[in-house]
């Protein structure tokens, strides 16, 4: 019996020393191997948030990081945002659901820099790394890049282009997007700054928010265009829905291509108001690479690859003489080229 038992043990010694040979040699993965074993097996999945849904902006975002996935291989984007940038405690329920769905990364566009920080926290003690894309975050949180225009340094090209428009010479009028949000605050700071070194030019008005929406700030335009309509030579409006807005308050009080309007992000409405002479110049930025370079970074942080703390994806002025040439064309319409 004991020489059986004896047998049956070697037996039992060799079998399972094969089966571990055959396994590689190596022991089962410990929990903090998880995303590096998930690259391996299978998809990473990311979570793409954007600040909105609604505009050609973040579609054009999405469009970048999938073209990411697309590029890496071994990705998947999952899209969820809010469908209004006003939406701030629905961004936040989207970043929680997918820490709780514990995703591999997060890319977010914050809409408050300020009212993120805490969920962002959340994503660092659970150890899901986090992008930060078009617009900051406060200081706190630690995050692996921020991928973003230049949006004071697109403030300032903003102003040099109104400022062009008007010959450096006149009144004119900023509106304001929304407290809180750290993209368009910095380039409020740098038009004010392009126009201060204008000695030729006053600013009317540059304390009012417009808002999120495009009603909000037809209204909001229309209230200031009739209070200065008589002074004002040129206005400049620091994103999408705030230029349809403007342009819209130009039109209905009849001062359009008399005041001098530029943008910042393209519209439909826009591009076609360079050709008819009531937008003088529209201040681009690259949400395709935006997602891509957001996408690409979080992937390559995942896998212990260097990435940069800052990654700049350009800031462009087009203008009715240069729309239809390289790169303008692509930023200006980005869904005609398949973006």
């Amino acid at each position: 019996m004991l020489h059986s038992f004896r047998a049956a043990q070697v037996v039992s010694f060799v079998l399972c020393s094969v089966l571990f040979a055959l396994a590689g040699c190596e022991p089962s993965p410990s929990i903090g191997n998880k995303a590096n074993v998930k690259a391996k097996e299978g998809k990473l999945r990311i979570a793409v948030i954007p600040k909105g849904t609604s505009h050609q902006f973040w579609r054009s975002v999405h469009a970048g990081a999938e073209a990411a996935a697309k590029e890496v291989g071994d990705v998947e984007v999952l899209w969820k945002g809010p469908e209004t940038e006003a939406d701030t405690a629905g961004q936040i329920a989207v970043v929680k659901n997918f820490i709780t769905n514990r995703v591999d990364g997060i890319v977010l566009a914050p809409n408050h820099s300020q009212s993120l920080m805490d969920v962002v926290s959340e994503a660092n003690a659970e150890n899901i790394p986090v992008v930060i894309f078009d617009s900051g975050l406060g200081k706190g949180p630690k995050i692996v890049s921020y991928v973003a225009t230049d949006n004071h340094r697109g403030g300032v090209l903003a102003g040099e282009c109104l400022a062009d428009a008007i010959g450096h010479q006149g009144k004119v009028i900023m509106l304001r997007y929304n407290p809180g949000s750290e993209s368009t605050a910095q380039r409020e700071e740098g038009f004010l700054e392009a126009i201060a070194k204008e000695k030729g030019i006053e600013v009317l008005s540059s304390d009012q928010y417009a808002g999120t929406k495009t009603e909000e700030a037809l209204a909001k335009a229309t209230q200031l265009l009739n209070k200065y309509r008589d002074q004002v030579t040129g206005i400049f409006a620091v994103c999408e829905p705030n230029c349809n807005g403007v342009l819209e308050a130009l039109v209905q009080t009849g001062l359009a291509s008399k005041v001098k309007f530029v943008a910042f992000d393209p519209s439909d409405t826009l591009i076609r108001g360079m050709s008819e002479n009531t937008v003088a110049g529209i201040m681009l930025q690259d949400p395709f690479e935006m997602g891509r370079q957001s996408v690409l970074a979080l992937t390559k942080h995942i896998r212990k690859e260097a990435v940069e703390p800052i990654i700049s994806t350009g800031e462009y002025v087009a203008t009715p003489d240069n729309q239809g040439k390289a790169p303008y064309d692509r930023l200006l319409r980005p869904a005609q080229h398949g973006q």
